[in-house]
């Protein structure tokens, strides 16, 4: 067996209760709180080792409480380096940073280079500070001007985010040459800029980071002690900061002045969470290798680290933007993080989220009768994902052959289409055309057939007086983005009717709105006698999906047939009311559809252009762009897209899959579009082997 050895560097958690050198109280409580949220956890979920030290507090309340505290801080700071471990200090006031990193320096035998983010500059001495509290003289102690023997060479200090100090501090700082990046520099460069530039000054020895929260803007984070307006945004503190405790230089870590009296909602806890998660995060290529490591071998996923998502827009870990093209095959139709649907599932989250269906919720009933009244269908089965839903369909298809139909037991038959995708259970498996989605799995159900796609004569031969259903995907997505011929549903539906057939119909990825109709079905005359739902009526936070169908059909299910412990629960439920509001009430069936047809128009014109293109397919907002199989591989291309910011699939190595979120404007479809025709302009241009 494998032996799985750590691959981060080992922290030592230290908490530090105390606020002596601060001029108010409450930061003494800081650590615990931020134990008590769950910090520790944070740093092992990013896979590092992580040992929590007893809080550490002042002995007495004496005039050399505060020595004594400093000297056992050092004492602890040392022990951890001397250990192998790499201290992370929380604590009240920012007098502490004296102790860490002298501890940290008797124990490296030298001062580390140390970059200093904080509003303030801290470099007061007795005679200098207006207010004679400890914790606005650490830098000043630090550097020497209390203790010579302290030895932090002013070259080896970046001080970053400074906006408030006096006028003496500047004096002192300027004069012995320390390196300073006011808040106004940060502004005009970019936190994550100005952090690269520190690193690049203190050299390639070691290093430590000490942070005042105090640095970030008191709007996000009210929890501090001395808050100033107009500090530092969150967002671009995390990315910097990103992975900090794993690299190999960095010896150490100190938070400060986090005070939860003045952060009575909890938002500056949070953000120290997130500021904890993202200094132990790795980088994306050992998410990458953790991910192939550990992780099973099915998915093939292209080289992007994705961790934030907004409206049409992702970003990775590096904070690079992707326009996101793909939609998680349509779950993801009404973008990211959508607030009303956010809304709705902490709302529900909080109140009530399972109950599993051996009683009722008060969710479940509202989000049936509006599907039903949404459809016309007058039976719902609320399952969780699309397979269980195409499931839930042969299910029920089967016993109606037999129950209502009168086919001899064990002798009912399915028909699907060669190149479907309903899924990859055993049974729709067995329906496949695929030979790897195959290969290895059998044996199969029997009565699993499956015709040409497009061709209802074929359809018509293939039913015997035992075929239970065709089941069939209006448009074939994994297939190619296949639009089938005009009429051929229509067609299907009256040979089905006529032989005693029942039509079943997978809306999971084409379904509420994605083709420019509430159901891909509707661009024929048609009704199905069974509709399968998915991917967004889960809003892209949870699944949900369902199997629909009127009663001479659902009649065949009693209770204990069927059922699903988390199908139906009320929170998937209150998710997807709010994901039915938010189609209807955005207009976002008849966006998909104008949108839809400028798309298509566009890639038409890139056909004409690039011969690199073989043929474009689509309705709505789903489109499929087959390149010549002898020029490129799809996949290739689409790795291509991402370093344009372009998040886009293949599907059978030949054909570029695009299924944007329905909330996206024509102004950045066309971005996104003119990318793609951009990348396959320059493979167009490149010479080819001739056979």
């Amino acid at each position: 067996m494998r032996k799985l050895i750590p691959l981060a560097p080992s922290v030592r958690l230290m908490p530090v209760a105390s606020s002596l050198g601060a001029p108010c109280l409450g930061a003494e409580r800081g650590p615990q709180v931020l134990i008590d949220l769950g910090l520790p956890a944070k740093l092992r979920h990013q896979g590092m080792s992580c040992e929590c030290s007893p809080l550490l507090s002042p002995s007495a309340s004496s005039p050399d409480a505060l020595p004594d505290l400093l000297a056992n801080l050092a004492e602890q700071t040392a022990a951890a380096i001397r250990a192998g471990e790499r201290p992370l200090v929380i604590g009240g006031d920012h007098s502490l940073a004296v102790g860490v990193w002298q501890g940290i320096a008797r124990a490296l035998g030298e001062m580390p280079g140390l970059i200093w983010i904080d509003a303030h500059l801290d470099a007061h001495t007795p005679l200098s500070s207006p207010s004679g509290n400890a914790h606005g003289m650490p830098v000043a102690t630090l550097l020497g001007a209390l203790d010579p023997t302290l030895a932090l060479e002013p070259k080896k200090l970046v001080m970053i985010g400074v906006r408030s100090h006096e006028s003496a501090e500047r004096e002192l700082l300027d004069r012995l040459g320390v390196r300073i990046f006011t808040a106004a520099d940060v502004a005009a460069r970019g936190l994550p800029s100005v952090f690269t530039e520190a690193r690049r000054l203190l050299g390639d020895g070691p290093w430590g980071l000490s942070l005042d929260v105090d640095v970030l803007d008191p709007v996000a984070a009210p929890g501090v002690s001395t808050p100033v307006a107009d500090g530092l945004a969150p967002a671009e503190l995390l990315l910097a900061l990103r992975g900090v405790l794993r690299q190999r230089a960095c010896v150490g870590c100190e938070i400060a002045e986090f005070n939860p009296q003045h952060d009575p909602d909890g938002r500056t806890a949070r953000l120290l969470l997130q500021l904890a998660d993202a200094l132990a995060a790795p980088d994306g290529s050992t998410l990458q290798r953790w991910e192939k490591g550990f992780g099973a071998n099915n998915y093939a996923p292209l080289p992007v680290v994705l961790s934030e998502g907004q409206g049409c827009w992702l970003r990775d870990i590096d904070g690079r933007r992707y326009l996101d093209l793909m939609a998680a095959y349509s779950a993801n139709s009404f973008g990211h993080a959508h607030p009303r649907l956010l809304a709705a599932l902490n709302e529900q989250a909080g109140r009530l989220a399972l109950t599993s269906r051996a009683y009722g919720n008060d969710r479940l009933p509202l989000l049936l009768r509006r599907l039903a009244l949404l459809t016309g269908y007058e039976r719902i089965l609320p399952v969780n994902t699309g397979l269980e839903a195409v499931e839930t369909a042969l299910k029920a298809v089967r016993k109606w052959a037999y129950k209502i139909k009168g086919v001899p037991d064990g002798q009912a038959e399915i028909i699907a289409c060669t190149g479907n995708f309903h899924g990859r259970s055993i049974a729709i498996t067995g329906l496949s055309s695929e030979t790897q989605y195959r290969d290895g799995f059998g044996p199969f159900p029997a009565g699993l057939k499956t015709v040409p796609y497009g061709d209802p004569a074929a359809l018509a031969a293939a039913i015997t007086p035992n075929t239970a259903a065709f089941l069939v995907e209006p448009i074939q997505g994994e297939g190619g983005v296949i639009v089938p011929p005009a009429g051929y549903l229509a067609a299907c539906a009256d040979i089905c009717w006529r032989q005693q057939v029942l039509l079943i119909v997978d809306e999971v990825q084409t379904g509420l709105g994605r083709t420019g109709k509430l159901f891909a079905y509707q661009h024929d005359p048609v009704r199905p006698d069974g509709l399968i739902l998915g991917k967004a009526l889960g809003g892209g936070l949870l699944p949900v999906s369902a199997f629909l169908a009127n009663e001479s059909l659902m009649q065949v299910f009693t209770p204990g047939d069927h059922g699903s412990t988390f199908g139906g629960n009320p929170l998937a439920a209150a998710v997807a009311l709010a994901a039915l509001d938010v189609l209807e009430e955005e207009n976002l069936v008849e966006h998909s559809a104008r949108l839809g047809q400028h798309l298509l128009q566009r890639l038409q014109q890139m056909q004409a252009e690039l011969p690199i293109i073989r043929a474009v397919r689509g309705r709505g907002l789903f489109a499929g762009i087959e390149l010549q199989a002898s020029a490129v591989d799809a996949r290739k291309v689409a790795e291509m897209l991402l370093k344009r910011g372009i998040l886009t699939k293949d599907t059978h190595s030949t054909v570029l899959r695009l299924a944007p979120p329905l909330i996206i404007d024509e102004a950045t479809l066309n971005w996104g579009l003119e990318q793609i025709a951009g990348t396959l302009r320059d493979l167009d241009a490149q010479p080819r082997m001739v056979a």
